[in-house]
């Protein structure tokens, strides 16, 4: 004689069923939130080597800042010479020093832009490109705080045997003490955030796709 299942018992397994993705999902967000607080620590507040020459200094474009630091490195003899890469494809280095309001016309010789990036990624590929056609082997990188991170990510992965010094220059806009507070820095953040972690990600999804037949 068999017995059928109660109805209370019939919806046990279904519970059961749900159990393991709710519990993965609440640990991806607390893996997702834990790596923020990582990320927004790892952003520096301070160019903690202001010193050091190098063969290079490379400024990633995205902000005038960036450029006028690059310049006045360049100028104080930092290093060789001062590459500046992800320039429109129109700018010349004349435009890049009217733009910057600045640098000293002694410098322009020394000054090479690179027209072929569009993103952090292609900044690294066609800075390696370039130092390897230099003969370099240190390069002082300028770009902003919060996209100093990601930036050192592919910068390291595209050139691992060339030292990099980070020199992030800091943002007027970018309140970094207390950033949750600050809408526009909060929104600013995240976003780099999702890309780091999108860059970070890349040589796995890269792999994974090669495996695929």
């Amino acid at each position: 004689m068999s017995v059928r299942p109660t109805p209370d018992r019939a919806k046990r397994p279904r519970r059961g069923r749900f159990r393991l993705p709710a519990a993965a999902l609440l640990a991806l967000v607390v893996l997702w939130f834990g790596g923020l607080v990582w990320f927004a620590h790892s952003i520096p507040d301070e160019v903690a080597d202001a010193e050091s020459k190098t063969d290079a200094i490379v400024v990633l474009t995205g902000g005038s800042l960036r450029v006028q630091s690059g310049l006045a490195l360049l100028a104080a003899g930092k290093a060789k010479k001062l590459f500046v890469s992800g320039v429109y494809h129109s700018t010349d280095v004349t435009a890049l020093l009217h733009v910057a309001r600045q640098s000293p016309e002694h410098v322009a010789c020394c000054i090479v832009l690179g027209h072929e990036a569009d993103n952090t990624l292609g900044n690294a590929i066609e800075t390696a490109q370039w130092m390897r056609q230099e003969g370099f082997r240190s390069l002082r990188l300028v770009t902003a705080s919060y996209h100093m991170p990601r930036s050192l990510l592919e910068f390291s992965r595209a050139m691992p045997d060339v030292q990099i010094i980070a020199h992030p220059v800091f943002p007027e806009n970018v309140k970094q003490e207390r950033w949750w507070a600050w809408p526009g820095t909060a929104s600013l953040i995240l976003g780099e955030y999702d890309k780091y972690l999108l860059a970070l990600a890349r040589p796995l999804l890269a792999s994974g796709s090669e495996a695929e037949p």
